[in-house]
């Protein structure tokens, strides 16, 4: 068995009828998309506790309901890492809460929180990375958008 080295937790962030992405952009590079999210912490509680950090980090976000919707595998060296992919509804935000420390170096380059159309056209029109994940929500947005507004209930 292959050990996981690394793990990521990572949203399809929806508000309203638009998915929140960040775009950046990198000298000598051409700009590419990437959704909410990064890598899970000794210190998180659960791979969900720190999706919801992570949100805050980067939004100043606060979640509404997520739920694992997918899983896409990385080849690493020494192992695998796992990228655990959530379907969100985002509850609030606030640009100026955000705390991520790659926000205070400019040589990694921008971060731009982006709105786009929650549809299959508009998300494979960009340069999504890593590539499965605009085939898993350009095939799926039908379902990502029911899993979130109708959670199961517990009770």
């Amino acid at each position: 068995m292959t050990d996981i080295i690394k793990r990521n937790a990572r949203a399809i962030l929806l508000d309203g009828k638009d998915l929140i992405l960040i775009k950046r952009t990198k000298p000598g590079r051409e700009p590419y998309w990437v959704s909410v999210g990064g890598g899970v912490e000794a210190d998180d509680a659960s791979i969900e506790a720190a999706l919801h950090r992570e949100v805050f980090e980067e939004l100043g976000g606060k979640l509404e309901h997520a739920e694992l919707v997918h899983l896409i595998t990385d080849e690493l060296e020494g192992g695998i890492g796992v990228q655990h992919i959530f379907a969100a509804r985002l509850e609030s935000m606030d640009l100026a809460a955000r705390t991520g420390t790659e926000f205070a170096n400019p040589e990694r380059g921008g971060y731009e929180v982006v709105r786009v159309p929650f549809t299959a056209e508009a998300v494979r029109e960009l340069n999504l990375m890593p590539p499965e994940l605009t085939e898993f929500i350009a095939a799926n947005t039908e379902a990502i958008a029911s899993v979130i507004d109708s959670p199961i209930r517990e009770g």
